[in-house]
Parts: structure tokens; sequence; C-alpha cells
């Protein structure tokens, strides 16, 4: 019955793809970020140092990074649903394991490693591996918007957890969290993930091919050598490419999470209310929206490499904007890193899944993209890890910011060296290609 309602309908049911993805994100990814709410209180409760206490966040990646290889073979085997359903189980039970802790390693099995396999299952990541072959023209759009659901989620999520947090504890927090992934995400993506293979469709809902008319010529290739080689992991490891995207990932996403876990507690350090600083959070996310859109809309006309390089300024100037936050705590200052960080920063994952696809499209593209995965799960784990660390021995954030703002610029650079426009040019420039 899906099959035929989806040949009836072959361009909207990848929109209705999309939404699937938006609403997954929207949970799963949050599930993962609420660990910047659940910090102060478990500290408090605690009494743990901080950068033992913010591994648990990295831990996550480290658990991340050794099963993305895995999850990219998983995906290229046996589809997106069976490897979703996995994600969603995982990200549920780690939840409300994690409120039986009483021990950092309780927090690191739990919070860690099951909501931190889990969403990335659900997240940039797993989506990535096969959201990008549902569209080629309207591939930044269609991505930005399914990705957006991370801040749409974010904005309803995260004062109701500050809220719950605030009147029942953090553990309530993660009751509530875990039955809403369990009960929302596992039919959800039961009766819906599919690859457009597995349902006899085209990218962009164009139609199947006449048997026998030959294939259809792709007008979007600029290096047709490279675009017909058939790249399987090892190839794909033995170009400059391949490892140009890995740092720019990694420095990128270093940049990003570093921020996002550290940011409630370094306002709340600098005058700022608990509640503001998990509105603030909120904030970033939902002004990621319009901002994840327009960008990815604006990569299907002027190219990847551009729009990466704008969300990697936007979180140069996040950084700049809380080093001078504590001599001017002001609000203008607080909302103007919001948007920087929301409307910029965050409109990099509009491009994220994109790039490796227009590089290395192809049969096991699945197993490239979990692998380049590692670098981006790594640089998740590092940044928060750094922070915290920096923080625990030196008293203050100041050098971690420096350090950020650094990796951001080479990441601009790491991007442009990978030049995914030298392979395939997006839609809004294949006239002049």
């Amino acid at each position: 019955m899906l099959q035929s309602l989806a040949r009836r309908l072959p361009f909207y049911y990848g929109w209705v793809v999309v939404a699937v993805v938006f609403v997954s994100m929207a949970i799963a990814v949050n599930a993962r970020t609420a660990f910047s709410l659940l910090y102060p209180p478990i500290l408090d409760e605690f009494g743990w140092d901080r950068g033992v206490t913010a591994g648990v966040f990295s831990f996550g990646f480290v658990v991340s990074a050794i099963l993305s290889p895995l999850i990219g073979r998983t995906v290229d085997a046996r589809g997106p649903r069976f490897t979703c359903e996995i994600g969603v189980l995982a990200t549920g039970a780690g939840l409300l394991l994690a409120t039986l802790s009483s021990a950092p390693w309780h927090l690191y099995l739990t919070l860690g490693m099951l909501v931190g396999a889990g969403s990335v299952v659900l997240g940039y990541s797993g989506q990535g591996l096969w959201l990008p072959a549902w569209f080629v023209r309207r591939r930044g759009l269609a991505m930005s918007i399914a990705f957006s659901g991370v801040g749409a989620g974010s904005i309803l999520l995260m004062p109701a957890l500050q809220t719950l947090i605030e009147r029942s504890g953090w553990r309530a927090a993660c009751i509530a969290l875990g039955v809403v992934a369990l009960v929302v995400l596992v039919p959800l993506n039961l009766l819906l993930q599919r690859r457009p293979q597995d349902l006899g469709l085209q990218p962009d809902g164009d139609p199947a091919p006449v048997p026998g008319a030959g294939a259809a010529k792709r007008t979007n290739v600029v290096d047709a050598a490279w675009a017909a080689t058939d790249w399987t992991l090892s190839r794909a490891m033995r170009t400059a490419r391949f490892w140009w995207l890995a740092l720019g990932y990694f420095c990128g996403l270093l940049a990003w999470y570093l921020v996002q876990v550290h940011q409630t507690k370094y306002l709340v350090e600098n005058g700022f209310s608990a509640a503001q600083a998990a509105f603030a959070l909120g904030m970033v996310s939902l002004a990621g929206v319009p901002g994840q859109i327009a960008l990815g809309q604006l990569s299907d006309r002027i190219g990847r490499e551009p729009v990466w390089a704008i969300g990697s300024l936007g979180f140069v100037g996040t950084y700049v904007a809380l080093l001078v936050l504590p001599s001017f705590p002001s609000p203008l200052l607080l909302w103007t890193m919001v948007l920087l960080q929301g409307v910029l920063g965050y409109g990099m994952t509009s491009v994220f899944g994109a790039m490796p696809a227009e590089i290395f499209e192809g049969r096991h593209y699945g197993s490239i993209f979990g692998t380049l995965s590692l670098a981006s799960i790594a640089g998740g784990a590092a940044g928060p890890w750094l922070a915290g660390t920096i923080h625990d021995a030196t008293g203050s954030y100041a050098i971690a910011f420096w350090i950020a703002i650094g990796v951001s610029l080479l990441s601009i650079v790491a991007i442009y060296r990978a030049s995914p426009s030298g392979v395939r040019v997006v839609a809004g420039r294949m006239a002049r290609a």
C-alpha cells in the first residue's frame, strides 16, 4: 500500500520523508543537546569536576565515532528503517536508565553511550547517509528543512525541560523526554523511513527511466572522470578531498559543540538567570530554523563552500561576543550572540550531508560518509571536553574560545580545498557550468 501511494505521488513523497526526518531530529538531537540543561543540576547534586561531568557528553561522541562506519554499512545493507529504529530504542533507553545514576560511569553509559549512539543515528550524520538520495536539484533546501527540525524542537523542548528540572529535578526531565522519544519515533520511523530505490522512485520525484532508453545525462557534473569512478571507502580515503572534508568537519563540529555544552553555565556565571540561559539556548536553535532554510536554499544557487564559510564565520562572531560578554553583560550582546550562532552558525548543517554526496556519490556512499562522520564526531567530542578541562585548569573559558575561533577559520580553508563544486555544481550554477 505504501509503495503504491509513493508511486502515485513521487514528488510529494520525498517531502513526506523530509517531514519524518524533521520530527525525528526535533526529538532525538535535542535529547543529546538537553545535556546542557542537565549539566548544572548534575554538578550541583554530585559535586563532580566539570571536566569529568562534561566528559559524559564527549564520551557519547567517542562511542558514536566507533559506531559511525558500522552505521554507514548498515544503511547500505539494510536501509534506514532498520537503522533508525535501533537509534530510537537506544535514545529512549539511555534517557530512562539515566535516572538510576549515582556515579559518573552510570551517566557515561546512559546519557553518554546510549543517548550519544542513538542520537547520531537519528541526527545529522545518520540522516545524512540516505536523505541526500531523495534530492539532487533541491538537495540543499530539502536537507536544511529536515535538519531545521532540531531548532523547532529545541524552542519547544528546552524551556519545557528547564521548567520540569526546576520543579521536579533532572531525573523527571529524562523520563519525560525518553517517553516522548519512544512513543512518537518508534511508529513514525517504522512506517516511513525509506530510500527512493526501495520504492522504485527517482530523486526529485523524476519519472523512472524507460527500459532500453539509457540513463539520463547528469548535467551538473563538472569532473566526468571523478563522477564516473565507483567510489569505495578505500578509494575515497586515498584522495586529498576525503581528508580535507574530514578536517573541515572536525574543526566545524568542535566549534559547534564547545559552545553548545558550556553556554548555559557560562551565561549563568556572567549574571544571567538559569531561565534566561535556557531560553537563550532554545532561541539559538529557533533562530537556526530560518537560517538553515535560507542558507540551504542559497547553497543550491551559489554552492556549498560559501555557505559553509558563512556558518563558520557565524561561530567566529559567537565566540567574539562571548569573550566580550563578561565586560559588557548586556541583553543586546547576548541576543547578538544568539543570532550569530543560530542564523549563521547552524546554517552549516544545510550542506553537511550534501558535500560528501556530491563528491563521492555511488553505491558505497553510506560507508564513506559514515567514516567521514568519525571526524565530525571526534570534533564534537573534543570541544566540550577541551573547554571543561581548560576551565578546570585556568578558571576561565577564554583560551578555549580563542581556540574555537582558530579552528572555525581553519574549517573554511579545508572545505574550499575539498571543493565539492569541482565535481558537481549546484542547480543554480548549472547553466554557467
